[in-house]
């Protein structure tokens, strides 16, 4: 049986960016490998909380919406989108099922932002850069990222072509506007976009815990890009893992 993995409806406003953008998630988790399980937003916490008790892991995909800048004790910026309340209150309770019992979590865009937020971390609300981090999904190809050579992220995404001491350089797709600022608990930076600082890739320090979070959208060059598929497969790999574990405990007992 493959993994369920548990993804949110992107947005709880917008039906139309919901229903076009949440296939390309769900068919990236199908081809790695795992069973996509949609957790709809107008649903009562209790319903949500029963529908993902049987999910794998967790997958937080990108958003129209920003987080509530007062989750992060800031004043609203007017650049600031308006938040998704119900997006904010489902991602919060797969968060804390997924850190409560170490279901493996991967964020995109949205996702990273909101995991460094649930995690007491905080966000740049608006970037002022000549990296073009809004290019946006027509662009396949908006900038590099520099990965830290000794994270998860880079033995992922590993090209074989890099030196030993040095960067992973990865080309990306970006459709943002935000970033994540003052780094959560039990996180750390494992990728910048080196001409600015910006930080596009974070990861959870408990090495018994599969966290990944990736600012750009590897969901939309599976087709073209292994290292997006990677980053898929790693996700369903973990989740995989882990439902083992607790089935051999659960039998074990």
């Amino acid at each position: 049986m493959p993994p369920h993995i548990a993804i949110p409806l992107p947005h709880s406003g917008d039906q139309e960016y919901a229903q076009r953008s949440l296939p390309q998630y769900e068919r990236a988790v199908t081809m790695a490998g795992g069973e996509p399980v949609r957790i709809p937003l107008n649903q009562a916490p209790a319903e949500v909380l029963q529908l993902i008790e049987g999910c794998d892991a967790v997958l937080l995909p990108g958003s129209k919406a920003d987080v509530d800048p007062a989750k992060y004790d800031a004043s609203r910026a007017p650049q600031t989108a308006a938040a998704d309340s119900g997006r904010d209150t489902v991602d919060e309770l797969l968060l804390q099922d997924a850190y409560n019992m170490r279901k493996p979590i991967l964020g995109i865009c949205y996702g990273l932002q909101i995991l460094n937020v649930y995690r007491s971390g905080s966000l740049i609300q608006h970037i002022e850069s000549p990296v073009n981090h809004a290019a946006g999904r027509k662009v396949a190809v908006a900038h590099v990222i520099a990965v830290e050579p000794d994270s998860r992220l880079a033995e992922i995404v590993a090209s074989g072509t890099k030196t030993p001491a040095g960067p992973e350089l990865v080309p990306v797709n970006s459709s943002h506007h935000q970033a994540a600022g003052v780094i959560g608990d039990g996180l750390r930076v494992v990728a910048r976009s080196p001409q600015d600082g910006i930080i596009e890739g974070l990861e959870g320090t408990s090495p018994d815990h599969f966290v990944l979070a990736v600012q750009w959208h590897p969901e939309r060059s599976v087709d073209e890009d292994e290292s997006s598929r990677a980053i898929f497969r790693a996700l369903v790999d973990a989740a995989r893992i882990r439902h083992e574990k607790l089935t051999g405990e659960f039998e074990s007992v």
